[in-house]
């Protein structure tokens, strides 16, 4: 156990800090999904990679916490809507580095599109075991990656960032 949390405790705090935006949630999701890994580890089958599974048991521990908290849920689409008239888009740029504005353009992105990307891109999973991982078809996930990369592309247009910057 000890080698395993080692190997993957970064890992999957990433996922789950990412899907539920708040660390110290993430610290205490962490703690029950190892936890789950321990009690159900006679359960694992070996159909698909140990990170898979862990990363799907996380997932679902962090899609529970958040069912718990609704009344705390930032509206992402009404926050994006509010136009920053401090600084110029120029301005805006000089003074955040291209990594801070690309997390930014993530967090607009909706929490279903913003998992993906981050399971795909993060986690270097394949588009089968994000299939796995969320429990939806292949031909879903590639459909919300779609989106998702537009969207992204729209926001990270917005943010001043454009198509082949080095």
């Amino acid at each position: 156990m000890q080698v395993l949390y080692a190997r993957y405790h970064v890992r999957v705090f990433r996922f789950v800090v990412r899907l539920v935006r708040d660390e110290s949630t993430a610290e205490d999701l962490i703690g029950e999904v190892f936890l789950e890994v321990w009690r159900h580890a006679g359960r694992f089958e070996a159909r698909s990679a140990v990170s898979t599974w862990m990363l799907a048991i996380a997932r679902f521990k962090a899609l529970s916490a958040l069912r718990r908290r609704p009344d705390e849920e930032f509206n992402e689409e009404s926050a994006a809507a509010v136009e920053d008239d401090v600084d110029d888009p120029e301005t805006a740029l000089e003074k955040k580095d291209k990594s801070t504005l690309i997390r930014e353009c993530l967090a607009g992105l909706s929490e279903q599109h913003r998992e993906i990307v981050d399971l795909v891109y993060y986690h270097d999973k394949s588009v089968e075991e994000v299939a796995a991982i969320v429990g939806i078809p292949e031909s879903t996930v590639k459909t919300r990656m779609f989106y998702a990369r537009k969207r992204l592309a729209e926001l990270l247009k917005a943010a001043g960032i454009e198509r082949g910057w080095p």
